[in-house]
């Protein structure tokens, strides 16, 4: 099979397209042919050498496909149907991998493209605000990164699970139409300075009651300074490559909350608890309440170009690879 591996840390230029046997699946995994993979941020880090993998590899969170090949344990897929799953060893091929209990299957109304899409952003968006924010009906919300694949996903999401106002925020005022497009109330921009007086303005003094944070550094010490009384600030990744810093007084007294998140980690951990996540998500995308904005899609030999495209910060949606068919 082709496959895109990293073959040192560093730039874009260090994915190849290489020819590997097929993998074959454990008792309890299944073998998909992958119609459409994602490119996530976090195979830009992966890249760089930040997620712990080691040269050379398949970079990859996800992908949407066909089942071709089921181990002898598995009782819940069979051969030609249509899943996605977050393979084990890298998406960036014609075939990959998946343990059972993180394949999925997709709904017959679901197209391959949106769900290729959907994975990594839709679960997590799901979980970041239903199972660690805890959203109420009439909360307010803010979305950091409001243009990206998780940012456009996370605004839909937090509609559809009753917040009363959504403001997002991005690095460049270009994006704002995005966000706007994805249904936020209001759009910001961090790149041009503070942000909290506006998020303030807009709740009438009172603040966010959520605040999903996935750049962090200043960004994510500035969101304390619009976090309402009993709010949770939702940190789950570093866009920014900076750490944020938190004072403790800056939460008890309030009764404000700063909470973690990480998908990579459910996924390896608690595979288990995604199994939920997929019967909420799933219904949401087959009947078009929940939409996937895809920016680009390209080939799965221009890999390089994809990482570089995400890379210079002026993509919006997801970016999809496609394998030789």
């Amino acid at each position: 099979m082709k496959a895109v591996v990293v073959t040192a840390f560093g730039g874009p230029e260090n994915l190849k397209m290489i020819d590997m046997e097929i993998p074959a699946a454990g008792p309890k995994q299944v073998l998909l042919r992958v119609e459409r993979t994602s490119v996530n941020f976090a195979d830009i880090k992966a890249r760089y050498g930040q997620k712990g993998a080691v040269p050379p590899f398949i970079p990859g969170l996800d992908a949407a496909g066909v089942v071709v090949e089921t181990g002898a344990e598995v009782t819940r897929f069979r051969p030609g149907q249509r899943v996605i799953a977050f393979p084990k060893g890298g998406s960036y091929a014609e075939y990959a991998v998946a343990d059972e209990a993180l394949t999925f299957a997709v709904p017959d109304r679901l197209d391959l493209e949106t769900a290729a899409a959907c994975p990594t952003v839709s679960f997590l968006s799901h979980k970041l605000l239903a199972d660690v924010a805890r959203l109420e009906a009439g909360e307010k919300v803010v979305v950091h990164a409001a243009a990206g694949g998780v940012g456009t996903t996370l605004v839909q999401m937090a509609k559809l699970l009753g917040a009363g106002t959504v403001i997002g925020t991005v690095g460049d005022e270009s994006k704002a139409e995005t966000a706007y497009e994805a249904g936020a109330d209001l759009v910001l921009c961090y790149g041009q300075g503070p942000f909290a007086a506006q998020v303030n303005e807009r709740t009438r003094g009172r603040g966010a009651d959520i605040i999903c944070d996935s750049v962090a550094g200043p960004v994510a010490d500035e969101s304390l300074h619009c976090l309402a009384p009993y709010g949770r600030l939702v940190q789950f990744g570093s866009a920014s490559g900076q750490d944020g810093t938190f004072r403790t007084r800056d939460l008890h007294a309030s009764c404000r909350s700063v909470l973690g998140f990480s998908l990579g980690t459910t996924r390896a951990q608690r595979p288990q608890l995604l199994q939920a996540t997929a019967e909420q998500v799933l219904p949401m995308l087959a009947d078009g309440r929940l939409k996937m904005k895809i920016g680009r899609t390209f080939a799965l030999a221009d890999a390089p170009a994809a990482h570089a495209w995400v890379e210079s910060r002026r993509s919006t949606g997801k970016v999809l690879l496609v394998p030789p068919s």
